[in-house]
């Protein structure tokens, strides 16, 4: 069991979860990044405000359901975090933390926050576009391989700004054994607020286009 879980002023719901993540370290990650993907794409469907997609005909329960956004991408983003993103960056942390284990020197340190955005934020970064284009409907390699190239500097140009903030804290101010729930909680506010400007986004354009269009339907009746 961790130390901070032994500890008297934990919370005990945290001191719970530590003692899970320290026992079940591959299986507590999944389920909580799949649950926070999951709560992501809910979110930000509801902050952005996007039109709930409902017919008719439904059941209440799937009309509420649809409201609140619980739907079929925000249960593939639970999918992605808990089969894809959990068990990736569990393997690629716990390779970095293995080989930088025992080192404090500043150099040291500044070796670690090279090598996880030379690294493992390429990879994850590839892994997360890849994932994400599957889930809006990709059908073939090519396309997968389109949607990382285009996103993929824009995102890791992300990634290089906060990874190194957020390493430098942890390694000043967090213990080791709360890395895994600070880390976790960036991911989820900046994820949360990615997802909410992209929807955005994508509703101005949406709005835009249909403006233009009305305008050239009335330019050509009169």
């Amino acid at each position: 069991m961790s130390t901070i879980a032994k500890s008297k002023g934990t919370h005990p719901l945290l001191a719970k979860y530590l003692t899970e993540l320290a026992l079940h370290p591959l299986r507590t990650k999944s389920i909580t990044t799949g649950t926070l993907c999951f709560l992501q794409e809910v979110l930000g469907s509801n902050l952005a405000g996007t039109p709930a997609k409902v017919s008719k005909d439904s059941s209440p329960l799937v009309r509420i359901l649809a409201k609140a956004h619980v739907d079929a991408k925000a249960v593939k983003m639970a999918i992605y975090g808990f089969l894809v993103s959990a068990p990736l960056s569990h393997l690629l942390i716990g390779l970095l933390q293995r080989a930088f284990a025992g080192k404090t020197s500043a150099k040291a340190k500044i070796a670690q926050i090279l090598a996880s955005n030379l690294l493992i934020s390429p990879i994850q970064t590839s892994a997360f576009l890849g994932s994400m284009a599957l889930i809006n409907g990709a059908t073939s390699l090519d396309e997968v391989v389109k949607t990382v190239k285009a996103g993929f500097f824009s995102v890791i140009r992300i990634s290089w700004v906060v990874s190194p903030l957020s390493m430098t804290i942890a390694q000043k101010f967090v213990p080791i054994d709360l890395w895994v729930p600070f880390f976790n909680a960036i991911q989820f506010v900046l994820g949360t607020y990615f997802n909410v400007r992209v929807k955005q986004l994508k509703l101005a354009a949406a709005r835009k286009e249909r403006l233009d269009r009305e305008a050239k339907e009335k330019d050509r009746k009169e």
